[in-house]
């Protein structure tokens, strides 16, 4: 058999067993109910707000620009964290020593992050077709979910990847990952339209695929006419596509040589390190 190839096999093995233990797991459950909580509870109480140039009601509006922040941040966050506690207590290196390890680990983490959004979606989206009305303009666009789902998917993990790498130890995620991402989603049309900010800003955010999925999750759900309310009043579907597909094709292209870098400083030695730093940042 093709050593590569078996190498992914185990890895897609792996984080499928990853995400059955972590929906078992009760601390994982919380997560998922507290994420829901928490979304259904800020559209319940706007559940009477009208949105400015249109004829929705706001949890029409911003149900989807937070699906697609979720998704963000599920893929930068979670294989940011995942990365650098695995550097810690020595998972990577013992990828490192087994041929193709690497490809096989992420391989299982683009499993393991994947299946986890499932759940998250689920418990957000089931209630809010429950509790609000007009949520999904058309049943095609449930396809338009799906391929900004897969793209958006490819363009932020490796963002998270690459954090994971560069970071010294898992402490400092909150500053590489929560705390951009946190200013991403202020700044990026998720809770409002993006015309509010400076143009500089307007600018500036467009670069990045968080405003691109929140968009391309508008399009999925919304009629053609609430595009009146974004920038240029269109929807802009292929620059949707054009963006994602660039981010996922640079974070194809660079994260596999920040991993093989990566992998060269695990050493035992650097492990211990980091085992000790972490021990006395938990002191």
């Amino acid at each position: 058999m093709n050593p590569a190839r078996y190498a992914v096999g185990i890895g897609v093995r792996r984080g499928l067993r990853e995400f059955w233990q972590s929906v078992r797991s009760t601390q994982d459950q919380g997560f998922y109910l507290f994420t829901a909580l928490i979304t259904l509870g800020y559209l319940f109480l706007r559940r009477n707000t009208e949105v400015e140039g249109t004829d929705l009601l706001l949890p029409s509006v911003a149900l989807p620009s937070i699906l697609g922040l979720l998704v963000a941040f599920g893929f930068v966050i979670g294989p940011a964290y995942s990365l650098a506690m695995e550097k810690e207590d020595g998972t990577l290196l013992r990828h490192k020593a087994v041929p193709h390890g690497l490809k096989g680990y992420f391989a299982g983490q683009l499993v393991f992050q994947t299946l986890s959004l499932v759940p998250q979606m689920v418990v957000i989206l089931v209630p809010s077709f429950l509790l609000f009305d007009d949520l999904m303009a058309d049943a095609s666009g449930w396809f338009t979910v799906m391929w900004v789902l897969v793209l958006g998917t490819l363009a932020t993990m490796p963002i998270g990847m690459a954090i994971g790498a560069l970071v010294p130890n898992s402490q400092k995620v909150g500053t590489w990952g929560m705390l951009p991402v946190a200013v991403l989603a202020g700044t990026s049309g998720i809770f409002y339209p993006l015309q509010r900010l400076w143009d500089w800003v307007e600018v500036v955010v467009q670069v990045f695929p968080l405003y691109w999925l929140g968009l391309g999750m508008r399009s999925a759900f919304l009629p053609d006419s609430a595009a009146s309310v974004e920038v240029g009043g269109d929807w802009r579907t292929w620059e949707t596509a054009a963006v994602l597909g660039v981010w996922a094709v640079v974070g194809a292209l660079l994260t596999p040589r920040l991993l093989r870098r990566m992998a060269r400083r695990q050493t035992g030695s650097a492990v211990e390190a980091a085992r000790d730093a972490a021990a006395q940042w938990v002191r």
